[in-house]
């Protein structure tokens, strides 16, 4: 869950303007998890028309949703042109909140230089890896986006990997090294993707998982922005549950208000979204609390981390000033994975909040992913 600066604002409003391709009608029910079922050219640019020496290409990919049905998802593939020949690192990149309209996707803005993330993204392949960006379920394909649903996007991170690999011109194979990299929104999707990949997709050649500011329990994280500067998300959030899980009926415990807010939230980006939201209770806006119902807790713990050690190493990082995800959400997901054994290095960003966490920070989560392709050993410090 994010909140953007002024200048992603603004990003984001021209990505609203910009041309918005036409999605795939292509059904997910025959063939692999990872398959391609359309591909079409595309364009990597950090900032409008900034060149970037790269291939890219949108792709529409089977995966599953979080009740186990084949669905298709969309993305981008990006390849550095820089003459290497040889195999190359793999990052599949999960971005952080963008919206739950159609035009916030990630592919629908990467070719146009107004995609919030972009400079994040070129820092990976200007080390020559290639990147691939999943659009999650729902997000620039048919349907709602299923927003903050960890198993459905943590595997919507592992079927882009396995698409990139699959895609010809990328000159990518099987045998290619993958790193899962992510923060807020996209820190539950590679959170989800490390705990899911040892039994969801065991032949990915995964390296390590670089993953922050991560809302690993979202009842707590409902709790702690009830009311708050990021309570906007808080709505997204159970608009993106209702979308996986229809039976919670979301919209009977809606008042007027309520309804209009999410019917707003469904077709907006996440800076128009988070400021209509903000400084709202959940009781200004409901007949009745959803999040107080069994039915809706269960689902909501359906997407808690924790409860797995992923199979390959994570690099976890937090702000401790972090605003939107408390820090002792972050530090519990840490302390149950090294409880179940698994290869954990923590870091806490003393100075900072939650915007400014995954920039200050993305040099050293990609190094730290460099250390897992040179096959250095790790640090656990559980």
């Amino acid at each position: 869950m994010r909140v953007r600066t002024p200048a992603a604002v603004a990003a984001i409003a021209a990505a609203l303007a910009a041309p918005v391709a036409s999605p795939v009608a292509a059904s997910a029910a025959e063939g692999r998890a990872g398959d391609i079922v359309g591909v079409s050219p595309s364009a990597f640019h950090p900032l409008p028309g900034q060149p970037t020496g790269t291939r890219a290409w949108k792709i529409h990919y089977r995966s599953t949703t979080a009740d186990g049905v084949p669905d298709t998802v969309s993305g981008t593939v990006i390849v550095p042109q820089d003459g290497r020949t040889g195999p190359r690192p793999l990052v599949t990149y999960a971005v952080g909140t963008v919206g739950m309209g159609d035009s916030c996707a990630p592919s629908n803005n990467l070719p146009y230089g107004t995609a919030v993330e972009a400079n994040l993204i070129q820092q990976l392949t200007l080390r020559g890896w290639a990147v691939v960006v999943t659009d999650y379920e729902g997000l620039g394909t048919p349907g709602v986006h299923t927003y903050t649903v960890g198993p459905s996007a943590g595997r919507a991170v592992l079927d882009a990997a396995r698409a990139a690999t699959r895609l010809p011109e990328a000159g990518l194979s099987a045998d290619t090294p993958v790193g899962i990299m992510g923060y807020s929104q996209g820190g539950q999707a590679s959170s989800w993707a490390a705990e899911l990949q040892g039994s969801y997709a065991p032949e990915l050649k995964v390296k390590g998982t670089a993953t922050g500011g991560v809302p690993a329990d979202l009842l707590k994280v409902a709790d702690f922005n009830d009311g708050s500067y990021g309570s906007g998300l808080v709505f997204m959030a159970a608009a993106g549950q209702d979308a996986a899980f229809p039976e919670l009926r979301l919209d009977s415990y809606l008042n007027p208000a309520g309804k209009a807010l999410v019917a707003g939230m469904k077709e907006k980006c996440v800076a128009i979204d988070a400021i209509a939201g903000s400084f709202k209770r959940i009781s200004d806006l409901t007949t009745r609390n959803p999040l107080e119902q069994p039915d809706w807790q269960a689902r909501l713990n359906q997407s808690r981390l924790g409860r797995t050690a992923p199979a390959a190493p994570v690099y976890q990082y937090h702000a401790l000033g972090d605003e939107l995800i408390p820090y002792a959400v972050g530090r519990q997901l840490r302390s149950e994975w090294c409880a179940k054994g698994a290869d954990v290095e923590w870091r806490t960003i003393l100075v900072g909040e939650h915007v400014s966490g995954v920039i200050t920070h993305s040099l050293t989560a990609g190094n730290w992913l460099a250390d897992r392709f040179a096959g250095r050993p790790t640090h656990t410090d559980c």
